[in-house]
């Protein structure tokens, strides 16, 4: 096998969007609502189920669940669903939000975190808010400009902006009431992509960007002014400086040397969290070191605390109650930030208050929440960086293939994970967690002389891999990436039913009363499953690759299910070549559904394929590998390795005669109000002649691929 396999996540290059605007619909049935919208509290949130209608949170429950108790959709009539309305998102860029339904009103995120206020019977817009993310600092995030979604809390929205900011909304308007800064140092590459959670009055929000050399933590404002009322790091600091907290002290002896303060440390929290009123603790998941690779940033080894761990605090102060840590001294990407749920299990004959995750690195953990107990930890994907877990010591037992300090391995999962972002879900009925699981892989390259070099650069200390360039090697590395839809038992441990999907990075999920598993794919499907046997029972088209979470409500009696659909995220944006099987194209849109819905979707405009004439290409052979190393390096994480995009960004082979004119302009920041941030300062004059001899090499491959696979057509006729 080839070793041409990823290396890296992504990093977002914008498209413009329409400037946010306010309207209204005074005659919308949710208008009439206003004077109770978004009335949410902690009684609400606590007895969520007593509101099955609703979903007033990012999980709906402050378990995360994403279970819904309704049930007039079943497997009896699922397949009557249609649609009932569709409502078109600004920007076609990785739509990953659930949207929240409470009080009448529908409230959504799309990509730079714009939110639209919506009629959920109708889809009519109410109000919209652009929080105006200059559209040059996607440069500074990893896997694109999404966002997950908002919290709600006291006829307030509040949004975690991708540029760091926290915004709170009047819920009836959409005007702005409170904007907070969360970022600690600007000199850093901050964002926020996750959604906000809002406990006791306290809105909980964290960060990303560990690939780009941050510190990573954790923030709860007040819900009413926005003040900063207390900040958690989940890595040490400058260790000439004294350590925050215990905690802070506990982890700085994890960790050898002053290297990993100089590239930020990492240990983000970009994701998941969830909340137990009872035991009065919020439990969060952490991410990935900065960098990837161990011996780079602390070189005398060490767990380095708390990166890839589930982290237990309290919520009125921050202080930190247990943790326990997926990945010891994580050194392959392996965060802990995937979707964390909190349910009650009989275990062994004993009711337990257990807290389940299923993270990147291929294990299943149950752990006792109130303690962080490990209770089980079991291969639910194929893993080969590790042969179990050991039940004694709570530590998984590394493989021989797991240490790539000293040469180059091909490990399971990759950077991509065995389960990313996408939410699963959990029914209490069938006792199953429903998990969107990936086979990826990934060949990690060390590079031990990497340093810190600046804002905006990504930082793995491995180092950047070309996917291969001949179509027939490529379709090769494509086939070994595979997703499924599983239905995994936490009590007896195991797999029971799993279907299979075109390609990784399909929907998460959503589980009802009705008997039914709803989920989107990569190949532009939206599917119910029974529950328990896991039969398709329903699919439509979404006309998009679908990555997003569904979720349902009740209005006047009637059930809806809605789904936010929209391509886009760190595998078709870096791995465009492994993501063609999936062949969609980025429209993003919120798609609502009810039995006997009539309405349509609109027709897919063809995305033109006319290969412009590339110019000749004048470049040495040398130059043309420096620019093969520079793009793969500086650019493949936005317009695709090895110059292959995966229909959300430009593919650079196809530029015309007029943008390869302009092309050291665009580098150099002509396009900055368009999304395409300046390489100046990053990139030489020689260096980028080198990208763009390669890219031209590229088109003229193309070319030759083209009249290739048209000779074979030609000549498979009869």
């Amino acid at each position: 096998m080839k070793t041409h396999l990823l290396g890296m996540m992504a990093l977002g290059i914008a498209l413009t969007a329409c400037n946010g605007k306010k309207q209204s619909d005074a005659g919308s049935p949710a208008e009439s609502k206003a004077s109770a919208a978004a009335s949410v509290d902690a009684a609400r949130l606590t007895a969520a189920d007593s509101e099955p209608g609703s979903w007033m949170s990012y999980g709906r429950t402050y378990d995360e669940q994403r279970f819904s108790p309704l049930k007039k959709i079943s497997t009896a009539n699922v397949n009557g669903l249609g649609l009932a309305w569709s409502y078109k998102l600004d920007v076609d860029r990785a739509t990953e939000a659930t949207p929240v339904v409470v009080d009448g009103v529908m409230y959504v995120t799309g990509a730079f975190s714009i939110v639209s206020a919506l009629d959920p019977v109708t889809g009519k817009e109410l109000w919209k808010f652009d929080p105006q993310v200059p559209r040059d600092k996607d440069r500074d995030g990893c896997c694109d400009v999404a966002n997950r979604g908002v919290a709600v809390w006291k006829g307030k929205v509040f949004v975690g902006a991708y540029d760091g900011r926290l915004i709170a909304l009047d819920s009836k308007t959409g005007q702005k009431v409170w904007e907070t800064d969360t970022v600690i140092d600007h000199e850093r590459s901050y964002t926020v992509t996750g959604a906000p959670r809002v406990v006791k009055g306290k809105v909980i929000i964290g960060n990303g960007g560990a690939e780009l050399g941050v510190r990573g933590y954790v923030g709860a404002y007040d819900a009413d002014s926005g003040k900063l009322l207390w900040r958690f790091f989940t890595v040490p600091g400058d260790p000439s400086q004294p350590a925050e907290d215990k905690a802070m002290e506990m982890a700085r002896k994890t960790w050898s040397g002053d290297t990993y303060w100089k590239f930020g440390g990492g240990g983000t929290v970009w994701d998941a969290m969830a909340y137990d009123p009872d035991l009065d603790l919020l439990y969060i998941g952490t991410g990935n070191g900065s960098t990837w690779n161990r011996q780079v940033r602390s070189p005398g080894g060490g767990d380095n605390l708390f990166l890839s761990s589930i982290v237990a605090l309290k919520p009125d102060s921050g202080e930190y109650v247990w943790h326990y840590q997926t990945t010891p001294g994580d050194s392959w990407d392996y965060t802990a930030t995937q979707h964390i749920m909190l349910a009650d299990l009989t275990i062994g004959g004993e009711k337990r208050k257990v807290l389940m995750q299923a993270p990147k690195n291929g294990f299943f953990y149950v752990l006792d929440r109130a303690t962080g107990k490990l209770l089980s930890a079991d291969k639910y994907a194929p893993a080969n960086w590790a042969t179990h877990v050991d039940m004694a010591t709570g530590r998984p037992v590394e493989s021989e293939v797991a240490d790539w300090s000293g040469k180059m391995q091909v490990i399971s999962p990759g950077p991509l994970g065995a389960h990313n972002w996408q939410p699963m879900s959990f029914n209490p009925q069938t006792g199953y967690v429903y998990i969107p699981m990936q086979e990826a892989l990934g060949a990690y390259v060390p590079d031990p002389k990497q340093t810190f070099s600046g804002k905006g650069t990504w930082h793995m200390g491995s180092q950047p891999l070309a996917l291969p360039e001949n179509p027939e090697e490529l379709a090769g590395i494509a086939a070994l990436h595979k997703g499924h839809l599983i239905a995994w038992d936490p009590i007896a441990r195991k797999e029971v039913w799993r279907q299979d999907h075109v390609t990784v990075w399909n929907g998460g999920t959503l589980s009802t009363a009705g008997g039914l598993v709803f989920q989107g794919t990569a190949d532009g499907r939206f599917v119910a499953y029974s529950a328990d046997k896991g039969e398709k029972l329903w699919e439509t088209p979404a006309n998009t690759g679908v990555m997003a979470a569904p979720m349902t409500y009740e209005i006047n009696g009637e059930q809806y299910v809605t789904v936010a659909a929209g391509w886009g995220g760190a595998f078709p944006l870096v791995l465009g070549g492994l993501s063609e099987p999936a062949k969609v194209r980025a429209s993003a849109r919120v798609l609502t559904y009810k039995i006997g819905g009539t309405a349509s979707l609109p027709a897919l405009q063809p995305v033109a394929a006319n290969l412009p004439e590339p110019p000749e290409l004048t470049g040495s052979e040398s130059e043309v590998a420096q620019g093969r190393d520079l793009y793969n390096g500086h650019c493949g994480v936005c317009h695709g390795i090895s110059a292959i995009a995966g229909s959300v960004l430009p593919d650079l082979r196809y530029l015309t005669p007029e943008k390869h004119s302009l092309f050291n302009g665009i580098v150099a920041g002509a396009y900055a109000a368009k999304g395409m941030p300046s390489f100046t300062g990053t990139l030489s004059a020689e260096q980028v002649d080198a990208i763009h001899q390669y890219v031209i090499k590229r088109a003229h491959d193309l070319k030759a691929d083209l009249a290739k696979a048209s000779t074979a057509k030609a000549e498979a006729k009869p």
